[in-house]
């Protein structure tokens, strides 16, 4: 879309997207933030669009959406509009899992090797419990799955129960010690699927999903909802190159969802399971998923992290506790959180992560000191999407210019390109296709492809794979290759 249509779309979304309900407009604080929204939005001139959520106890105080999901169709976002909340999808599946060891039916701090019958190495097995994986502090890794679970989607049953046997030891990270990665989520809905045949949707459908009515999340990309922009360049935003899949949704970042379900997940958090007045989770099951599993001594931003629970960091936002989970993939990115002394849960959805990715966080911590009586939140607030602003615009044009000198590298390859081109494989990754035409270089594995660049080191290209994540590939003969630290061979013509 031309820049110049973009900002029109963008602009009228602005103006005329669904926004407060009655009674939010009522509440001089809804109002206030629906204001708030809408003039960040225009400042920064990169985020298409915003869904938002306040909880307050057992209230939902805030439903809202600005903007537009899409800029090529400039569908406006409300509170029902669905948006790929990535690694928010933990708490989610951690939650399914404690249901059902709270009924007996798992027992999270038992030996994977107790109930079953040997897909992990024995030594892991014998050693790690479901809890392990859920909190990080397994000291395992795998990846060739999350690998395939997230970002090629080239896998199967079988091909999922084989690659459950490649878990290794992390030799960074020994067991007990926290490593945030998604391959403990993945290893343990794994497992389910290969000794009980439970598909981790139907697992988070049935305990967590359907019992708080949240028919707005799903674990497929269909209905289509919000699409991820990348907002980097000069014309942007414009929707990212690599989208999610139904093969590329997983157990620790797989489902999409809107502020109005997400709102109901955090009102339980607060209530200890209850929803509307009604009892949907067991007392005391709730809150076990809230107690601190593994230490950690982080800072993220204005956010002091000081352990994982189940599912949830825990740390501070100032002076108050504040348990979330954040996610972002291919111009997605969610901030769900709450703040259980204070009694408030806050999500906010917003579909660009090239840039304004933190304008996610920082929405959200407004939203936390409009409703804590914060003074002149306003102005503080404007002033930072300010600064915000006048980073991104000083960003924007040193991206640009860098792709530029990347586009204007020699190729370093000692054989003519079209000697690359081929189909190579690694059993564990799977297979990568290279093609040469008039001069351009083109790579594909699974979902995901991209032109080449080339690169600084001989018998090497750069590839962004993985958007605004340049990859190397080095040539390590005729036949072979590396990517990531595995080897492909040449598949034979």
């Amino acid at each position: 879309m031309p820049a110049r249509l973009t900002d029109f779309v963008l602009a009228v979304a602005v103006l005329f997207a669904p926004g407060l309900t009655a009674a939010q407009e009522s509440d001089p604080r809804a109002a206030r933030a629906g204001a708030f929204i809408a003039r960040s939005l225009d400042r920064l001139g990169v985020v298409p669009g915003v869904a938002v959520g306040v909880v307050v106890g057992d209230e939902v105080v805030l439903l809202t959406g600005r903007g537009v999901a899409d800029v090529r169709t400039g569908a406006p976002v409300d509170a029902d509009t669905r948006f790929y909340v990535a690694s928010a999808t933990k708490p989610v599946t951690a939650l399914a899992l404690a249901a059902m060891a709270g009924r007996g039916e798992l027992d999270l701090d038992a030996p994977v090797a107790s109930w079953a019958g040997g897909p992990l190495p024995a030594g892991i097995a014998a050693t790690t419990s479901l809890r392990d994986l859920l909190a990080h502090r397994a000291g395992v890794e795998n990846g060739p799955l999350t690998f395939r679970l997230a970002y090629t989607g080239e896998h199967d049953a079988a091909t999922r129960l084989r690659l459950l046997g490649v878990t290794r030891w992390d030799p960074e990270t020994p067991p007990g010690r926290f490593r945030y990665s998604n391959v403990g989520y993945n290893l343990a809905t794994g497992l389910l699927e290969a000794e009980r045949g439970l598909d981790w949707r139907d697992l988070v459908a049935r305990e967590v999903l359907t019992p708080l009515g949240m028919t707005a999340t799903s674990a497929r990309v269909d209905p289509a909802g919000a699409v991820g922009h990348l907002g980097h360049l000069p014309g942007g935003p414009v929707p990212a190159p690599l989208q999610k899949t139904d093969a590329t949704l997983h157990s620790a970042g797989g489902l999409t969802s809107s502020a109005r379900d997400m709102a109901a997940f955090l009102e339980v958090q607060l209530t200890d399971g209850l929803l509307d007045g009604r009892r949907v989770f067991p007392e005391g099951l709730i809150a076990s998923t809230h107690v601190i599993l593994v230490e950690q001594a982080e800072t993220f931003g204005p956010y002091v992290r000081e352990g994982y629970a189940l599912g949830w960091r825990v740390g501070r936002f100032g002076d108050d506790l504040l348990l979330h989970h954040f996610g972002n993939f291919g111009g997605s990115r969610a901030h769900v959180s709450f703040m259980p002394e204070r009694g408030i849960g806050v999500v906010v959805l917003i579909n660009e992560d090239a840039v304004a990715g933190g304008f996610a966080d920082l929405l959200a911590n407004y939203l936390y000191d409009l409703w804590r009586d914060v003074p002149d939140v306003d102005e503080t607030y404007d002033a930072q999407v300010d600064a915000l602003a006048t980073r991104i615009e000083g960003l924007r044009p040193r991206i640009a210019a860098d792709f530029e000198a990347r586009r204007g590298r020699p190729w370093l390859t000692s054989r003519p390109l079209e000697d690359l081109a081929g189909v190579y494989d690694n059993p564990d990754l799977g297979r990568m296709e290279i093609a040469v035409r008039d001069g351009a270089v083109s790579v594909r594995i699974g979902v995901l492809s991209a032109e080449a660049e080339a690169f600084t080191q001989p018998d090497s290209l750069r590839v962004e794979l993985i958007p605004l994540q340049g990859q190397v590939i080095v040539f390590d003969g005729p036949d072979r290759l590396t990517y990531d630290g595995f080897e492909f061979v040449r598949v034979p013509r």
